[in-house]
């Protein structure tokens, strides 16, 4: 038995309307005030959605500003890593274009990752300090993009440009949604013509490739892309769609296929080797956010696949982070099929590639398992306490890499 939680290893559905009555420094009746209108079933968009209900619900948004005002740690801290940021400044200038390429001749994805950024950084502003000029500016990014973007192209990495970009850009709006200076009708419009199209092209099809051919990252933001559009636009059968690929999708990033092997260390501790594992730890670290933002966001709408599978990617999560924190880790040889004709590849040792990168993705697994579940996460608690406070877009990087998740967990997700 693993020493992973004090509960049954197969309570997939915890009920996470009765957990979030815990959440600190918040009363029961604010948060179930948030969440009251998601009921769902096993295998069904909620009967309602709730907003905000992406990676961040009313009651985030409430603590932070409480806790922030009270000058309280850690999400003090996580504040000035906010307002430190470049990007969070009010007077940043979209840089909206008609067409973004990410792949092959005359790429410019980098003026829509680094907006995002601004964007969303502006918008975490407004929400929890209540300032006006930062709501304009993040409003007026999702705008002009809205207004100007009518086609994401390029080679192979177009699709990772819809995926990644289209679950932060979706959250971004869902942050702002009711504000009178954001043109939410056009932004969901913009979301369903340029980004579903092509999420939805690669979980059906991928590329025209065998299907064991895409890294899991490739499905996981595809699927966070089609998730956080079903609940932006409240559209059923798209968030119906995502939840059932993260539980059953043929691909790598379904939640079986992402966590191929299980193993218990010495310690009791139950362990998940992670798909990438054998590629290399940025990558690997990076499906950790990827995968987070599926479960943080289906948990919002009712719908908890953080447990699913007798918690397979908490399993995983440890592995990551117990190798990343320098430890050893068991491995078993990784075989799967690439190009067209499944051409057999293999890996038969976990890689050390980039290992020890720091990404902003383990807060929001901590506080999740540990703190709304009362699980033992050893080695992500050592994990996201070894990098916090967390940052987010501009602090780790000027590359897409840095720009891969939206961050600043320790400020919206410390309980």
């Amino acid at each position: 038995m693993s020493r992973t939680s004090p509960h049954h290893e197969d309570d997939h559905h915890v009920s996470r309307r009765g957990l979030l009555q815990s959440v600190g420094g918040l009363t029961a009746a604010l948060v179930l005030g948030a969440s009251a209108t998601a009921t769902t079933t096993a295998d069904a968009a909620p009967a309602a959605f709730t907003h905000p209900g992406m990676l961040h619900n009313a009651g985030d948004i409430n603590r932070a500003k409480v806790r922030v005002a009270a000058g309280a740690d850690p999400w003090l801290s996580g504040w000035n890593k906010l307002t430190a940021n470049p990007h969070s400044l009010s007077s940043w200038t979209p840089r909206a274009t008609a067409t973004v390429i990410r792949g092959g001749t005359g790429e410019n994805y980098s003026l829509l990752y680094n907006d995002i950024a601004a964007a969303y950084q502006n918008a975490l502003r407004w929400r929890v300090a209540g300032t006006e000029a930062n709501a304009r500016c993040a409003a007026s990014i999702l705008n002009a993009w809205a207004k100007t973007l009518t086609s994401v192209t390029g080679n192979a990495d177009r699709f990772l440009a819809a995926g990644l970009y289209g679950w932060q850009f979706a959250n971004v709006a869902e942050l702002m949604r009711g504000y009178d200076g954001f043109d939410l009708s056009a932004f969901q419009e913009m979301m369903v013509n340029v980004f579903y199209p092509l999420n939805n092209s690669f979980l059906t099809h991928h590329n025209d490739a065998c299907i064991t051919n895409y890294w899991t990252n490739w499905d996981l933001c595809n699927t966070a892309s089609i998730l956080a559009i079903g609940i932006l636009n409240e559209d059923s059968a798209k968030y119906d769609q995502a939840v059932a690929y993260a539980r059953s999708g043929a691909g790598n990033g379904s939640i079986a296929h992402a966590v191929p092997y299980l193993y218990t260390d010495a310690d009791g501790y139950a362990l998940g080797q992670w798909q990438e594992s054998g590629r290399d730890q940025g990558h690997t670290v990076m499906g950790m956010g990827q995968m987070g933002a599926i479960c943080e966001m289906a948990w919002n709408q009712g719908d908890d696949l953080y447990s699913y599978d007798s918690k397979r990617f908490l399993k995983a999560a440890q592995y990551v982070a117990t190798y990343n924190l320098g430890n050893d880790v068991p491995f078993t040889t990784y075989t799967w099929g690439s190009g067209q004709n499944c051409a057999q590849n293999s890996q038969t040792v976990i890689s050390t590639s980039s290992r020890g990168q720091v990404r902003p993705v383990w807060a929001m697994l901590h506080y999740h398992y540990n703190r709304r579940l009362s699980l033992d996460d050893k080695y992500i608690s050592q994990m996201c306490f070894s990098v916090a406070p967390e940052g987010g877009g501009g602090d780790y990087g000027s590359t897409s890499g840095g720009y891969d998740q939206l961050g600043f967990g320790t400020l919206m997700y410390a309980k």
